[in-house]
């Protein structure tokens, strides 16, 4: 090993170590957790750390086990303290069986995933966001076979704009409003609203597609864009961004005007500015403008500006170039669209 390699080999273990020195341990914790089904990473975590996405920072790989990064039902986690600071080592449970006459293990149980899989399922492949020339370019339904003129599961419609090379599974999806950024003004993407699944039948000028599943029905002049193939992964590493980001939840998916935890949220930052999947933000809940009551007496209406109360995090689970889109994980406060996030 190079002395520039040693060098920086040093300076990243004390680095790790001084952050170690700042996770602190939530109060009541554990000593030892055993995993059950239904468990996710940020529950264990929480569990355990004040802190649940510095669970990477204390985390013990054992080289011993397979896939140490990957947790199952049965398992157990226990704290130790290495040279004074906490660590949480795994220790694998029951759950796996040995096939013959081969010598491989295989698990009866799938891992747990990092926060609740369910909640972000249907986000994770269909499109969320897309851009002007997306929207332009994009194949679209001219009709109806049987000329329903609702159209819904098991009805075919005539599509233009798709050929063979683009695969046989399509989303179907309706442009929504534009993801605006608050403060510049900056028009980020065109919401994609889903409105089912298709797959080809028959291809040519209009292509056939049978209608699998929907959501809302089909209409005329919606789009249709191929099924993405993009890697999705249900297991996330949680992480600060490396440097600060602020930004703003621009909107709530379904449209609801409170938002809670395990709810959907679309923010103003996205690849550009250093977003990545598992990045965990602190959400702020916007203060008031308030009229000053005191100075009002004076005839003087002064407004007043209310602070930013933290109320919540979130962490973000898939990206586009300028819109991310993260899981509410916490909320002690009701949240609103136009409240801010920031690098916890």
């Amino acid at each position: 090993m190079s002395i520039f390699k040693s060098l920086a080999l040093a300076l990243a273990l004390q680095a790790t170590a001084a952050f170690a020195d700042q996770v602190a341990l939530k109060d009541g914790h554990p000593d030892r957790y055993v995993v059950v089904k239904g468990d996710t990473l940020w529950d264990i975590s929480a569990r355990f750390l004040d802190s649940p996405w510095l669970w990477p920072e204390v985390w013990y790989v054992n080289p011993q086990i397979e896939n140490p990064h990957l947790i199952y039902p049965g398992d157990i986690i226990s704290l130790v303290y290495v040279d004074g600071k906490p660590q949480l080592r795994l220790q694998r449970g029951k759950g796996t069986f040995k096939l013959s006459p081969k010598a491989r293990v295989e698990r009866l149980d799938k891992a747990i995933p990092t926060i609740p899989i369910d909640a972000i399922q249907q986000f994770l492949t269909r499109p969320l966001v897309v851009d002007d020339d997306t929207l332009k370019s994009a194949a679209y339904v001219v009709s109806s076979a049987d000329e329903h003129l609702i159209v819904g599961a098991g009805d075919r419609v005539y599509v233009r704009g798709i050929n063979a090379d683009q695969g046989n599974r399509y989303n179907i999806f309706r442009p929504g409003g534009p993801y605006k950024d608050p403060d510049s003004g900056e028009i980020l993407g065109y919401e994609a609203l889903f409105l089912g699944d298709a797959s080809a039948q028959k291809f040519g000028d209009p292509a056939t597609l049978k209608v699998t599943s929907t959501t809302r029905e089909i209409n005329i002049g919606d789009r249709v864009l191929p099924v993405s193939q993009e890697d999705v992964y249900a297991y996330f590493t949680p992480h600060a961004s490396e440097t600060p980001i602020n930004g703003t939840i621009i909107s709530v998916v379904d449209g609801v005007s409170q938002i809670g935890q395990f709810q959907i949220v679309a923010l103003n930052r996205g690849a550009r500015e250093g977003v990545d999947v598992g990045t965990v933000f602190a959400i702020h809940q916007r203060g008031d403008l308030i009229v000053d009551q005191v100075r009002a007496r004076d005839a003087r209406n002064e407004m007043v500006q209310l602070p930013d109360e933290e109320a919540g995090l979130l962490m973000v689970f898939r990206t586009f170039d300028k819109v991310s889109f993260g899981l509410v994980l916490k909320a002690t406060s009701a949240l609103h669209v136009g409240d801010h996030i920031r690098t916890p």
